[in-house]
């Protein structure tokens, strides 16, 4: 009987930031032949009986929008990011119960100071900035589906109030919430553009 070898892989993939994005990945590894055994935003674990190209993996998601990641800091940030949104954008009233400080810490072990600190290095901007980044862009998907009034919304997001979001979102956008909802052409971003 002929043993076979299994060659495993643990991809960092950049731009990977919503369920599209998982499909997409899925789709491009299975063209390979690989086995997935687990994929999530930001991340595929994959084997093969074959050695593992990683070139051509890149190649592949290159062409589709996607990067794959192999320095250390680059992972790093990109699973801040990743995990940002997450929060952000999340369904799950646990993540809610967490602030972003705690729940970066809790997932990637590490002390918040030193991600900050790094992502603010490599990111020019802060964690903190990013974060509000992505709340208006959450705020603007609330508002384009228009089930939601502007106080449900604050609330959905963690806001202390409907005003504060009103003036974070005009200091971001130039926009009231209410002036948003009316234009015709809603400007929104694609959320690894952020």
């Amino acid at each position: 009987m002929l043993s076979s070898t299994m060659y495993h892989a643990e991809l960092h993939i950049k731009n990977m930031v919503c369920g599209r994005c998982l499909k997409a990945v899925t789709e491009i590894l299975d063209s390979f032949d690989f086995k997935t055994t687990s994929i999530e935003l930001g991340k595929a674990f994959i084997e093969s009986e074959k050695p593992i190209n990683r070139d051509k993996i890149a190649e592949a998601l290159e062409n589709e929008g996607f990067e794959l990641i192999d320095d250390e800091q680059t992972k790093l940030i990109s699973m801040i990011k990743t995990l940002v949104i997450k929060y952000v954008h999340q369904e799950s009233n646990e993540i809610e119960q967490l602030n972003i400080s705690t729940f970066l810490e809790r997932d990637l072990n590490k002390s918040y100071s030193y991600l900050s600190s790094l992502f603010s290095e490599v990111e020019g901007r802060t964690i903190e900035k990013f974060v509000i980044l992505q709340r208006i862009e959450r705020v603007k998907e609330l508002l384009v589906y228009g089930e939601k009034t502007i106080s449900e919304i604050a609330w959905d997001l963690g806001y202390s109030s409907s005003q504060y979001l009103s003036n974070q979102f005009k200091s971001e956008t130039g926009f009231t919430p209410t002036q948003f909802r009316k234009l015709m052409d809603k400007p929104r971003k694609a959320l690894d553009k952020v």
